[in-house]
């Protein structure tokens, strides 16, 4: 038109100018602003508001203002179009001031205006403004306008005040499709989905149809509700309005069907999605997460990848997740370094979710690095760092990171809590538990089933089983966890009949047992010699809970068996069972023979185990332990010579015992105590009491080939009595000694400190491998039966 020497006039120009605004093309509406001054055109209001927009639209907020300026005679119109511009580009506190501007000037705002302010509320979460925008809009009449109306409904539904946001919709007296989806969408965006599906029923009884966008926060609803019938339903609807094939619906669909488990339609879907978008990938990726499909999740990394689809900071969180979950730790070092080439390093997000993955692969170095490089350090950071330590037994720097987060003003969350409750119970540091556990209750943290689940397990693993009563019955919502915690708990410290009864109450309360309770009530049944109670509950777990026997429950059955020298019954239960026994099996039985002083069963059970895990050492200790005691001292000598052939060496003893918030670690014939001669001191000062007490060293159960005094001194010298005798220096008269052991306490400790506890009239609790011993007044809770 300009070529053929046409000329533009006041209509022309604004139409031209709106569509280089449509197409962001600044170079083009320079051209065209030259053409409207060189023809005197931009004088006028119409011309110069269609400048103003295009200027601000394409990002040139300096320019779009300075016409605005320059504008003679300001209408109403000229201000909408400044700051609607300004709320479209998110630049929402401008916009409120120019809002505030005009009406300064005496410029009557008309409901265009007041929309626009109710968007820019909207989108700031400014509710006290957007009310005062609302009485605005009374006060000058323009309540009953759609436009306004509907702006208001969505402005009150996205600030959460969904209350207001329903009275305003009610009182449209004709609601359009735009009234019906604000208000549902905002019932959806703040998991008010039983509303939203509510509102969605009324609408489809009214004469307004819905549309995709409709669907789509129904389908969000259907989501958060897990409803995959209506859900179905919906989708049969979004059929017959063929409309299946727009990705928004897509997405929804996908989501839906994830959220409700479903994931092969949900793969379906999928798949059918003529173009996949990174919101749709990142769905289907997170739903095979939530349903356990951690492999899955893992492996469409890839294949996204190579369709060039690109990801952000959610796909490579969730992947990293996936990840964690089966410890693929080359992959995790893959997206780390994935995430180091496109720049996501830095973020937030992924530092924390970096530290989770290789905290929980294992690779404790990599996550503290991450850790520390890291610029910001959060509560979620440390939460998954303080995780870490204390899933691979680093309880000390749990507790060490707990104190930096205190003196970063780093407030606790309940997760934290129950991460270093798990540290105290790793470390049976009882009195460092106890002030975890002020903590909770100063946070507000003991309504928390989480935190409580937590406490019963910390009190119960340092030895405090009456603590750990107190928790069980402060926890408002006792789920399975709560009852496995504690019945296994009581399990632990040998009161079997306490751990029985308490099931049956479970029962009683209407909660069904899952695989972990039922391995507890059977080591309840093993710690407390229940034979017959045992294989009652070992025969009735599928006939009456619907769970089959695994592993653990047929090694739990035969220890029982073994332990009770029933070893035909236990090589019985062993062939008949469902699969090939695993380590825990043979390693029972193994364990039995060396009680009994069974070689025949020792040496079959020892060949398995060679098989199953040949690098394991304490297999051939527990070999050479069998022979020793039978007095044969030719294949004692062949195992240990094979042992140092193969550099096998035996796992040494270790006891810790807290003292003063800090915990120490003792080794059998230790002097790198700072008060080794104190201790030692007091092993002598107690050894002359016990001899004068009737005790005598049980030099028998020593299996080295050496003399008898030699013998003695070794026994001595064992590391949990190194750690009693440092408890009975370093702390005051009568208080309880806490030990805890890495191996099976020895007869002759199990002996001397039952002789121990009468003569210094104190109550001495020792955690070994296998269960609790409490020795108080010349006796152990365990009654002979370990």
């Amino acid at each position: 038109m300009h070529l053929l020497g046409l000329k533009c006039n006041e209509f022309t120009f604004p139409s031209v100018l709106k569509a280089c605004t449509s197409k962001k093309d600044l170079f083009l509406g320079l051209q065209v602003h030259g053409i409207v001054v060189f023809t005197g055109f931009d004088s006028d209001e119409f011309v110069a508001n269609s400048l103003v927009v295009m200027y601000a639209k394409c990002g040139n907020f300096i320019d779009s203002r300075r016409l605005f300026d320059a504008i003679p005679e300001r209408s109403v119109v000229s201000w909408n179009s400044l700051f609607s511009c300004y709320v479209h580009c998110d630049f929402l506190e401008e916009a409120v001031c120019f809002f505030k501007e005009m009406v300064l000037s005496g410029i009557r705002p008309n409901e265009f205006s007041l929309s626009s302010m109710i968007n820019a509320c909207a989108g700031s979460g400014d509710s006290l403004l957007g009310r005062k925008i609302h009485g605005y809009s009374i006060k000058l009449g323009y309540d009953s306008d759609m436009f306004s109306a509907n702006a208001l409904v969505d402005m009150y539904a996205k600030v959460g005040n969904l209350e207001d946001a329903v009275a305003v919709f009610k009182d449209i007296e004709h609601p359009d499709i735009v009234s019906w989806n604000a208000v549902i969408a905002g019932c959806v965006l703040h998991e008010h989905n039983d509303w939203a599906l509510k509102l969605f029923q009324q609408m489809k009884s009214s004469e307004i149809n819905p549309n995709m966008f409709t669907y789509t926060s129904a389908l969000k609803a259907c989501a958060g509700m897990e409803l995959k019938e209506l859900g179905r339903q919906l989708h049969c609807s979004l059929i017959k309005m063929e409309i299946k094939s727009d990705p928004i619906v897509g997405v929804g669909l996908v989501d839906m069907y994830a959220k409700c488990g479903s994931m092969d339609e949900a793969r379906m879907i999928f798949h059918l999605m003529p173009e996949k978008n990174l919101i749709a990938w990142n769905i289907v990726i997170s739903g095979h997460l939530q349903n356990g499909g951690d492999m899955e999740a893992a492996s469409l990394f890839p294949w996204m990848y190579r369709e060039g689809v690109g990801f952000d900071q959610t796909t490579l969180s969730t992947v990293l997740k996936s990840v964690a979950s089966f410890q693929a730790i080359g992959v995790c070092k893959q997206v780390h370094a994935l995430s180091v080439k496109t720049a996501f390093e830095s973020d937030d997000y992924i530092v924390n979710s970096l530290i989770d993955a290789y905290g929980k692969c294992g690779h404790v170095e990599d996550a503290v690095k991450i850790f520390k490089e890291s610029s910001a350090v959060d509560l979620v950071a440390c939460t998954s760092m303080i995780t870490a330590y204390a899933q691979f037994g680093l309880g000390e720097e749990a507790l060490k990171l707990y104190l930096e987060m205190q003196d970063r003003e780093i407030n606790p969350d309940s997760f934290v809590c129950s991460s270093l409750l798990n540290a105290c119970a790793n470390l049976s540091a009882y009195e460092q538990g106890k002030q975890v556990h002020v903590h909770i209750i100063k946070f507000g943290f003991m309504s928390d089933t989480f935190a409580g689940n937590s406490l019963v397990n910390m009190y119960a693993k340092c030895g405090s089983i009456d603590d750990a009563d107190r928790a069980f019955s402060e926890i408002p919502d006792r789920g399975i966890v709560s009852w496995s915690a504690m019945i296994g708990g009581l399990a632990q410290h040998g009161r079997g009949k306490e751990a029985l009864q308490m099931f049956g109450q479970m029962l009683e309360d209407g909660v069904l047992p899952n695989h972990i309770t039922l391995v507890s009530v059977l080591c309840a049944c093993n710690h407390a010699g229940l034979v017959a109670e045992a294989k009652h509950h070992f025969e009735s777990m599928e006939k009456k809970f619907g769970i089959q026997p695994m592993q653990e429950h047929y090694a739990c059955m035969i220890d029982i068996l073994g332990r009770a020298g029933k070893f035909q019954e236990a090589m019985e239960l062993v062939d008949t069972m469902p699969f090939q026994a695993n380590a825990s099996v043979w390693g029972a039985l193994l364990g039995a023979a060396r009680i009994y002083k069974n070689v025949e069963v020792g040496q079959h059970a020892a060949e398995m185990l060679f098989a199953i895990e040949p690098e394991k050492s304490s297999t051939h200790v527990l070999l050479s332990n069998i022979y020793a005691s039978a007095g044969m001292w030719d294949n004692v000598a062949k195992v240990r010579r094979f042992m140092k052939d193969n550099k096998l060496k035996k796992e040494p003893g270790m006891s810790w015992i807290e003292v003063k918030d800090k915990v120490y670690t003792f080794t059998v014939g230790d002097r790198s105590h700072a008060r080794s001669e104190e201790i030692y001191a007091k092993l002598d000062e107690v050894s002359d009491l016990l001899n004068k007490a009737g005790y005598v060293p049980m030099v028998e159960t020593d299996l080295h080939d050496v003399e008898e005094s030699e013998k003695e001194q070794l026994l001595y010298h064992h590391s949990e009595k190194l750690a009693v005798a440092f408890g009975l220096i370093a702390t005051p008269p009568g208080a309880t000694i806490r030990v805890k052991k890495n191996l099976r306490i020895c007869v002759d400790c199990h002996t001397s400190f039952e002789f121990i506890s009468k003569i210094v009239s104190r109550e001495i609790i020792v955690r070994d491998v296998n269960r609790f011993h409490h020795f108080r007044n010349g006796s152990c809770s365990c009654g002979g039966y370990w």
